[in-house]
């Protein structure tokens, strides 16, 4: 009887067999982390592409969303919100300015600088695009108890904290 063995544990023994002076264990997370990663990813992009967004302009609406009235931000503070360079949120806010979901225009408080805003179609497409999407993201989790999850939940609290640092609270 052959066991079954799941995709980074068969990834595992057969490093393991090739190479027995190297420690593979750490496949075991990190492996399975990325896999799992990745159908996540797979799973949330179908809520996106549902209402003609891609993950990286759903992400700049529910920043500028996120924002309260006026529901508007620098580029640049939504570069950094959203992780990606000025460069690939400049298409962002291209295609999204293209479809009418958000505007630019100069900013009154510093007319060198711009400000990106929603519009109210902009915003009545991300509220309806959010909430499917929390809905979507709680099917996902259903697949643990409560308790897996707030255990996961606090692991992977500690371990992003070791790579990030936690923000400041806003005054």
């Amino acid at each position: 009887m052959s066991e079954s063995l799941d995709h980074v544990a068969r990834i595992q023994r057969e490093w393991a067999r090739e190479r027995p002076d190297v420690d593979v264990s750490p496949q075991g997370v990190i492996g399975r982390l990325h896999r799992l990663a990745g159908h996540l990813t797979e799973q949330l992009t179908v809520v996106y592409r549902r209402h003609g967004l891609g993950e990286g302009e759903f992400d700049v609406l529910a920043a500028l969303r996120r924002a309260g009235e006026p529901f508007e931000r620098a580029p640049g503070e939504l570069a950094a919100f959203t992780m990606v360079t000025t460069g690939a949120m400049t298409k962002r806010i291209d295609r999204l300015e293209r479809d009418g979901l958000v505007t630019r225009r100069l900013n009154t408080t510093d007319g060198r600088g711009r400000v990106v805003a929603l519009t109210a179609a902009g915003r009545k497409l991300i509220d309806q695009a959010f909430t499917e999407h929390m809905r979507n993201e709680r099917r996902l989790l259903d697949e643990l108890t409560p308790e897996e999850v707030r255990q996961f939940e606090s692991l992977l609290i500690v371990w992003l904290g070791r790579f990030e640092a936690p923000l400041q609270p806003e005054a």
